[in-house]
């Protein structure tokens, strides 16, 4: 079976490039698919993650004016999807015009999508703004369903959506466990990119209050930076600078769960995020707030980890505070926390994806 991944960017460091490249090799490796990817603007230079050699990448340049690059992305993937002649195609990009490609082009090629976020995920709060999101949230809708199949994370994030062509896969975990975190390390682990959507700067707000009752612990974030966002400006302003390290994204993201005692995150919209499942494997209690939608269908709120109500700043300080002085709690959270990823097994997840490209094999629309 031969698969057509279509996404911006391969060649970044979060959690969908990580998704793509797991099940992109897994599908290759022990299902024997062949499978092509899609990226705009490079997106397919200096990959960060390693994909199968056996990938063939193509890239669309889309550097114009929006009516222009519209006009060139349709144009393109026209062009690709009569060179590749694939089985399915599969989206996993959320900007409006991936959303549009089932009204883009003509095609008889089945159509999936995967929801990578929230339906809600604008930021910008004016009248002018705030009429254009609804417009986005409607339309991003209306585009949900004229897919064959759109693909939801989980059942929270299905819920953001009137959608009857529906289908629950989750991500899956990649991390082998071996060893796990000793909880005894003085030291919280963020692994997010410098992004309004992460919600750094709440995380430093949070962190001013937790070092000065506990000057003797660091915070560590992991991520990309974005100079625009100031958040190492910010920590100078907050003093809280010799209590926290800003850190490159690094590929075995694994040895530093294992070396930090508790993982945070404070991001404004998530998915079903990857970190979580990934420090959980690892044996870390999180505590994240509860943004739309992803954190809330990993943690359960008290028993394997702590569910902050979303901007609630002072319980997230309550809580992070209870488990930095309280080992035999971190101990407890950690056993459910690994007991409670064992769903999202690679082989498993794999598996219902194999079963969803069985059904459509051949469909022609």
């Amino acid at each position: 079976m031969k698969l057509l991944y279509i996404t911006q960017r391969a060649n970044e460091e979060g959690g969908v490039q990580r998704v793509l490249a797991v099940k992109t090799n897994y599908l290759i490796e022990k299902f024997n698919y062949e499978v092509c990817i899609i990226t705009q603007n490079e997106g397919n230079e200096n990959l960060f993650f390693e994909f199968n050699k056996q990938i063939k990448f193509y890239d669309i340049s889309l550097k114009s004016n929006k009516a222009f690059n519209l006009l060139r992305y349709k144009k393109e993937l026209q062009k690709y999807i009569k060179k590749i002649q694939p089985d399915c195609i599969i989206v996993c990009d959320f900007a409006l015009k991936s959303f549009s490609i089932p009204l883009l082009i003509n095609t008889k090629v089945p159509i999936i999508f995967e929801a990578h976020g929230s339906r809600f995920n604008e930021y910008r709060e004016s009248h002018f703004f705030g009429f254009t999101n609804k417009f986005k949230y409607i339309y991003r809708n209306y585009c949900a369903s004229q897919f064959l199949s759109f693909i939801a994370l989980s059942k929270e994030s299905l819920n953001e959506w009137s959608v009857k062509n529906s289908t629950i896969i989750p991500n899956p975990l990649w991390i082998e466990t071996k060893s796990f975190s000793d909880l005894k390390s003085k030291k919280v682990i963020a692994v997010a990119r410098h992004s309004h959507e992460k919600g750094i700067d709440r995380l430093l707000q949070i962190w001013k209050l937790v070092a000065e009752k506990h000057p003797d612990w660091l915070l560590e974030i992991y991520g990309k930076e974005n100079e625009d966002l100031g958040l190492l400006n910010l920590a100078k302003k907050l003093k809280i600078e010799k209590n926290v390290v800003f850190a490159d994204p690094v590929k075995k993201i694994q040895e530093k769960y294992t070396e930090a005692s508790i993982l945070v995150m404070t991001s404004r919209n998530e998915a079903l995020p990857m970190v979580l499942i990934e420090a959980m494997a690892c044996g870390l209690p999180c505590v994240a707030y509860d943004c739309p939608v992803g954190p809330k269908a990993i943690i359960q709120n008290n028993k394997n980890g702590f569910l902050i109500e979303d901007g609630n700043k002072d319980a997230f300080v309550e809580k992070l505070s209870l488990l930095i002085e309280d080992e035999n709690l971190r101990i407890k959270i950690s056993k459910e926390a690994i007991k409670s990823i064992e769903k999202y097994d690679l082989k498993t997840i794999m598996n219902q994806w194999r079963t969803l490209f069985d059904s459509i094999k051949g469909v022609n629309l």
